[in-house]
């Protein structure tokens, strides 16, 4: 079938879609959301935003045309992976080549896996518009929202992400031009923080190694929320489903029953776990255990291994006897439902950025969930990521069956 394109332009929000129609995969039923103790929500979302005084509104439409053809564009490539078209709306040669490689390390990828996609739809939310006085440069912070649905050797399944970017603007004439795109790379970025707090946590990783070695205390677990599990340490089984059903949930937004973080993928990663019933090692202490108690009483009550992903792969490594344990296993392909990978994009055993299986491919491969960069049933590799290099390594855990 010859792909269709239909776009759609309002107010703040630019709307493209493509491809021929393809039967969705089911989706699974959520689970409800454990509330842990002391949690509270915080913070709201961004909204779109445009600054519009008289006169303008005429002038903004060059530029909101320009940011249009490159969404529009931009589609087109989660279909054909080739960049050449964006040439005559790109100025920025730098961009051109870092987009060119990741479209054609995909494609060739892509072949490789036998992965054919069958439509996409993307649309781009304004989220930050700064103009000049006469409109002669623009500078837009943009949420791309792109859901690719992909044939698998038979099967079909959608693919989702959300990507921002910053484009600069110029006039050249009547027309925009763009000169200058900014991926923003939040999977590559060190710090965490949560919307009460502006600190960093740059030496939480380590303190966690550390704090390692001493006594495990009993774990927290809330029972409110986990009704049907008995009180006892042994025997607390893994709730796969569960975990990889609150993934799917809340992957494209924060549960307000817990702090939203800066960086929140490990965060999320942690949520997961616990929604699984992975028991919690309450020690009261931040660098050791792996536990979650909210804010309160101006202190951020939780672990840096619940929050940190170099943390959580140090707590994750160690051997423990009780509480959430894993077992470091060798290859993406050993991984099961609600198992855990986190990457060192850089191959220097900083472990930045945690994904959990929530989903399979046709040939057994893990689509992982992630937040900060929110993703569902995105392929485990991270390739199409610009926080991804030739450096990357991946520690895969497989979460232990019961605790």
């Amino acid at each position: 079938m010859v792909p269709r394109s239909r776009t759609r332009t309002g107010t703040g929000k630019t709307i493209t879609k493509k491809g021929a129609s393809a039967p969705g995969r089911p989706e699974r039923a959520p689970s409800p959301a454990p509330r842990p103790h002391g949690a509270r929500g915080s913070g709201s979302a961004m909204v779109a935003r445009e600054s519009v005084g008289p006169g303008h509104a005429a002038r903004s439409e060059g530029w909101k045309e320009a940011v249009h053809k490159y969404v529009k564009l931009y589609n087109q490539a989660e279909i054909d992976r080739y960049a050449a078209p964006f040439g005559a709306i790109i100025a920025d040669e730098d961009h051109l080549q870092r987009f060119g490689q990741r479209l054609a390390r995909l494609r060739e990828n892509e072949l490789l896996r036998g992965l054919v996609p069958t439509r996409s739809e993307t649309s781009a939310e304004l989220l930050r518009v700064s103009e000049s006085g006469t409109l002669s440069e623009v500078s837009v912070l943009i949420e791309l929202r792109v859901k690719r649905t992909v044939d698998h050797r038979g099967r079909t399944y959608a693919e989702e992400r959300r990507d921002r970017e910053r484009l600069w603007l110029s006039a050249d004439g009547g027309d925009y031009a763009i000169t200058r795109i900014e991926p923003i790379v939040s999977e590559r970025r060190p710090r965490y923080a949560s919307s009460h707090s502006n600190h960093a946590a740059e030496f939480a990783d380590e303190l966690a190694l550390a704090a390692e070695s001493k006594p495990q205390s009993i774990p927290y677990i809330n029972y409110d929320v986990l009704p049907n599990f008995k009180h006892g340490r042994a025997g607390i089984r893994y709730r796969r489903d569960m975990a990889a059903a609150y993934a799917d949930r809340w992957w494209n937004e924060a549960n307000p029953a817990y702090e939203l973080f800066e960086v929140n993928c490990t965060n999320y990663i942690s949520q997961c776990l616990f929604a699984g019933a992975a028991p919690m090692n309450y020690t009261g202490k931040r660098a050791s255990g792996w536990w979650y108690r909210g804010f309160s009483g101006g202190r951020e009550n939780w672990s840096y291994s619940w929050a940190v992903a170099n943390a959580l792969q140090h707590y994750l490594s160690a051997p423990h006897n009780s509480s959430l344990r894993a077992t470091v296993v060798d290859s993406a392909d050993q991984l099961a439902l609600g198992d855990v990978i986190i990457y060192d994009w850089g191959g220097d055993n900083r472990f930045q950025h945690s994904t959990i299986v929530t989903a399979f491919d046709a040939a057994g491969m893990p689509l992982v969930n992630a937040n900060t960069v929110p993703s569902r049933h995105r392929y485990w590799d991270y390739q199409d990521s610009y926080a991804w290099t030739e450096n990357t390594r991946y520690r895969f855990f497989h979460i232990a069956d019961e605790f």
